[in-house]
């Protein structure tokens, strides 16, 4: 299989490889070259795999989309880090693409919190032209 991690600016991996093991919101899979065409949602976390020479490698995955086609098994993420140091990758997880989920949440919800003002300011300036329509249409 040939296994491909894209991040917006950069390719970050591009080999072959024997075996691949991810993580989605369901759980961890592993994937081998005879392995059924896919589509998985991944979630932050380490994505592990074998290289041809049977040496396991990792990559720290932010939220991504895994495509299996064929012999190509392609992931398209916003964020990732590839290394060999296992723990340092698994804090960097932790750390970074945790905490800038949490970010992106906080921020849905100011977001959320600014619609629903602007709407009710929208609905009060709409009940006062109409009472003010209203007061006009008495006089």
């Amino acid at each position: 299989m040939r296994l491909q991690v894209f991040a917006p600016t950069q390719t970050l991996v591009d080999e072959p490889v024997r075996k691949i093991i991810a993580e989605a919101a369901n759980g961890s899979f592993c994937l081998l070259p005879r392995h059924i065409d896919c589509v998985a949602e991944l979630v932050p976390g380490i994505l592990s795999f074998l290289d041809t020479d049977e040496v396991e490698r990792f990559v720290a995955v932010d939220v991504g989309t895994l495509v299996k086609a064929d012999d190509r098994v392609r992931i398209a993420t916003l964020n990732a880090v590839v290394g060999d140091d296992l723990e340092r990758l698994s804090d960097t997880v932790t750390e970074s693409f945790l905490t800038l989920e949490q970010h992106e949440q906080e921020a849905r919800s100011a977001l959320g919190r600014l619609e629903a003002g602007t709407l009710r300011g929208f609905a009060e300036t709409r009940f006062a032209e109409t009472r003010f329509a209203n007061t006009q249409e008495t006089r």
